[in-house]
C-alpha cells in the first residue's frame, strides 16, 4: 500500500504525552494512537474538520485509554464508525480487535497498512505499530531512553528493544512523551564521551528553548545516542560496571544496571 501521503501530526496531551494523529493529503479520515485526553482530540477533529475512524492503542495506562470512552461518544453522534484497536495480553475496556506481533492493521482511508510487535517490558503486554517508514511505539522507546519496567522484567524490555533495533535506521519513531531532555542528561552520565549524544543534547537544547517537539527521532540516532540500545558497547558496559561496582558483561545485566540507574538519576 501506498504510505507517501501519510501525514503524522501531534496533539499535546497532559504535561509532556504526544497524541499521534494518522491523516492524510487525500482523506479526511484520521487514526488516534493513545488518546489519553478525549477533549483535546475533539479540539483538533472539530478545528480541522476530520472525523474519525481508528483508535490505536499500545498498552493500558490510563493517560494512553483515558480519552477511548468519550472520544467513541463524540463518534456516535457524529454518526462515525470507529474501530478500536489494542493489546490483546492487555484488559482494556472498549477494544473491538485484539492484537498479538505479526498481526496487521489496515487504515483503508489512508491506504496505510500497519504491522504489530509485540513489547513487553513496560506493561506486559505492550505493543508497537509499524509501516515502512513510520513507528509508533508508546512508552518502550523514547529518544534517549526507555520506559519504566512496571510489569515486565529487564530480558523482556532489552529483547523488545533489540526487535526495535532491528528495524531500519531511517525509521521515524513516535514515541508517545517529549521526556528526551531529561533522558540525555543520564545518556551524557553513562557517555559523556560519546560525540553524537554531545551534539544531540544541543540540537534537542535549541528546539526546546523553541518550545518545539525532539519527537519524532530515528531508529539510526537512536543507536548511537541512547544507552539502552547500546548496551553491547564497551562504554556502556564500563559505565554499568562503574555504577555497580560487579563485572557485568552479559547485555541483559548491563541493561538491568543501566535501568536502575536512571530510576534513581
Amino acid at each position: 500500500m501506498a504510505h507517501s501521503d501519510i501525514m503524522v501530526t501531534a496533539i499535546n496531551a497532559f504535561n509532556d504525552n504526544y497524541i499521534w494523529v494518522i491523516g492524510s493529503k487525500q482523506s479526511k479520515s484520521v487514526a488516534l494512537v493513545d488518546p489519553g485526553d478525549a477533549k483535546v482530540c475533539i479540539d483538533y477533529l472539530t478545528k480541522n474538520k476530520l472525523f474519525l475512524s481508528t483508535i490505536l492503542i499500545t498498552h493500558h495506562h490510563k493517560d494512553h485509554i483515558g480519552g477511548i470512552k468519550d472520544l467513541l461518544d463524540f463518534s456516535q453522534k457524529n454518526n462515525w464508525q470507529v474501530t478500536v484497536y489494542g493489546p490483546a495480553n492487555e484488559n482494556i475496556a472498549n477494544i473491538d480487535v485484539k492484537l498479538r506481533e505479526h498481526d496487521h492493521v489496515t487504515l483503508a482511508e489512508l491506504s496505510c497498512e500497519l504491522t504489530v510487535l509485540d513489547l513487553p517490558g513496560h506493561t506486559k503486554g505492550h505493543i508497537a505499530y509499524y509501516d515502512t517508514k513510520r513507528l509508533f511505539c508508546g512508552d518502550t522507546l523514547f529518544s534517549g531512553g526507555c520506559g519504566r519496567l512496571f510489569e515486565g522484567t529487564p530480558k523482556q524490555m532489552h529483547q523488545s528493544l533489540s526487535k526495535l533495533t532491528s528495524l531500519p535506521s531511517d525509521m521515524l519513531v513516535y514515541c508517545a512523551h517529549e521526556y528526551t531532555q531529561a533522558n540525555l542528561a543520564f545518556a551524557l552520565a553513562v557517555e559523556p564521551e560519546n560525540t553524537a549524544l554531545n551534539k544531540y543534547i544541543n540540537t534537542v537544547k535549541n528546539k526546546r528553548a523553541k518550545n518545539q517537539a525532539t519527537i519524532p527521532s530515528t531508529i539510526g540516532l537512536e543507536q548511537q545516542i541512547n544507552p539502552f540500545l547500546r548496551c553491547h558497547k564497551p562504554r556502556v558496559k564500563l559505565a554499568a560496571q562503574k555504577y555497580s561496582n560487579q563485572t557485568t558483561t552479559n547485555e541483559v545485566e548491563v541493561f538491568s544496571t543501566i535501568r536502575a540507574w536512571k530510576d534513581t538519576f
